[in-house]
């Protein structure tokens, strides 16, 4: 069963099998311990540590091995905000960072702390001087900025190496979440402090890195002890953390072969998916971006549906589609960058993927797609194109109150053609991923979105028929 979900867990390399199976027989005993056991636990956790430093790119000082990359990205922000509370207490993030970053940035606001956020386009990419804007247009003192080195639900990079100098030039460090690249290569810039995940590159669970650069502030929050520097108090989990470090060398030695190769099975999804599927948007950075991933949108698709059809059909992917969340709101990613979250599909593929694996997924993927869409009753490409203008009345209300993505929008799609041209359709619907769907099948479908209203229970949507 082909596995095309390596963005939120990679398969467990053969490396990193071997070096856990060694290390569980050598590195059972307590390294900060002198005996004879002890020491040899502590020669691995040394080696294991300048291994992990040297593919990050920091002294073996400078790096701690955390629990996950989740409490790396806690640890780090808290870490960072306490050193330099006498600088101010503003939090500088994107509006893509991963929820660790943005759960971390709430925690803090509602402690008193405040945080600015800065926009993105619509590829997912913060714009060229938009961390020294958001410096210099500060009301108060930044103590932190945080940015992704890659985003995990779309690909797309980011210009870290630049956000770096604008913050130096302020004085301010800037914490890059490096969790989706870091088995890609190194994060380029002078950076201050970083995070990573070892599952994310094909290391165990379990195992997370945070390097603090010599000379930035950094003061613990939590309890601290002698282990790890203080920064991630416990007992290590040596076996994983020597496997975690094993296994990013040997990715990094296989990458660049690696990222050539799955690049050009990616390109592949990205020009063919629009042409075998009609309706569907092509999301993130078409260049730069991470090797393996590639995200796209369905219109008129619910999300959870389409998952679940692909998983039928020996297909493991993800979403960002509200279709797919217990909260039926779409995607703080895609909500950003402005597309469309409905029959949200993220492949993302693992080292090794063949090209009859991605043959076969482009091959199913339209029938799966054209399924879902009847089963929901979505209008045909034929269907929702428009049509002769009609003499009915110039304007319609679609009443899609309780009803959930993707219906709002394929509700609309049926009775565009039923208005003149110029002739509007309000959208009436309670459904939060409307706000940002019912946008962005007015720009795929060349019609015209007006903007919203409050209704009663809910909201009122205005697309003036254009085309």
């Amino acid at each position: 069963m082909p596995y095309f979900d390596a963005a939120s867990s990679a398969p467990l390399h053969p490396v990193a099998r071997q070096a856990l199976l060694a290390a569980l027989d050598e590195g059972w005993a307590d390294p900060a311990r002198l005996y004879r056991e002890g020491r040899r636990a502590r020669l691995l956790l040394d080696a294991a540590r300048e291994a992990a430093a040297e593919a990050v790119g920091c002294r073996p000082d400078e790096l701690a091995f955390t629990p996950s990359g989740t409490r790396a990205v806690h640890e780090g922000i808290a870490g960072a905000l306490a050193g330099r509370r006498r600088a101010g207490r503003r939090l500088i993030v994107s509006a893509v960072e991963h929820s660790s970053v943005l759960h971390t940035a709430g925690a803090h606001e509602a402690d008193g702390g405040r945080v600015t956020e800065v926009p993105v386009d619509r590829t997912g990419r913060i714009a060229p001087g938009a961390y020294a804007a958001a410096l210099r247009e500060a009301p108060d003192g930044v103590a932190l900025a945080c940015l992704q080195s890659a985003n995990h639900e779309v690909g797309t990079l980011q210009p870290v190496a630049e956000a770096a100098e604008e913050c130096a030039a302020a004085g301010v460090p800037l914490l890059v979440d490096a969790a989706q690249s870091l088995g890609w290569g190194p994060t380029e810039g002078n950076w201050s402090l970083l995070t990573a995940s070892a599952h994310k590159w094909g290391g165990p669970a379990g195992v997370g890195l945070l390097a603090v650069r010599k000379g930035v502030r950094f003061r613990t929050v939590q309890p601290a002890d002698e282990r790890e520097s203080g920064r991630s108090p416990g007992f290590e989990n040596l076996p994983a953390i020597v496997a975690a470090a094993a296994s990013l060398r040997a990715v990094r030695a296989e990458a660049a072969a690696e990222a050539e190769r799955l690049r050009g099975l990616v390109d592949r999804i990205r020009a063919q998916v629009p042409e075998l599927v009609p309706e569907v948007e092509v999301v993130g950075d078409p260049e730069r971006r991470l090797p393996h991933l590639v995200t796209f949108s369905c219109l008129y698709v619910d999300g959870e549906a389409l998952l679940h059809e692909l998983d039928r059909a020996e297909f493991s992917v993800s979403s960002g589609s509200s279709c797919t969340s217990s909260t039926l709101t779409p995607s703080h990613v895609l909500r950003a960058m402005g597309v469309l979250s409905e029959g949200n599909v993220r492949v993302s593929l693992p080292r090794g993927t063949t090209e009859a694996e991605v043959d076969r997924f482009l091959e199913l993927l339209p029938g799966v797609v054209a399924d879902v869409r009847e089963h929901l009753g979505a209008p045909k490409p034929a269907e929702a194109a428009p049509g002769p203008d009609p003499d009915p009345e110039p304007e319609l209300v679609v009443d899609s109150l309780g009803k959930r993505c993707p219906i709002p929008v394929i509700e609309l799609a049926k009775v565009i053609s039923e208005v003149p041209v110029g002739g509007v359709v309000t959208v009436l619907s309670d459904d939060e991923a409307a706000r940002l769907d019912i946008p962005a099948w007015c720009e795929m479908r060349g019609q015209t979105y007006e903007g919203e209203r409050p209704a009663d229970r809910g909201v009122a949507y205005r697309v003036r028929r254009r085309a």
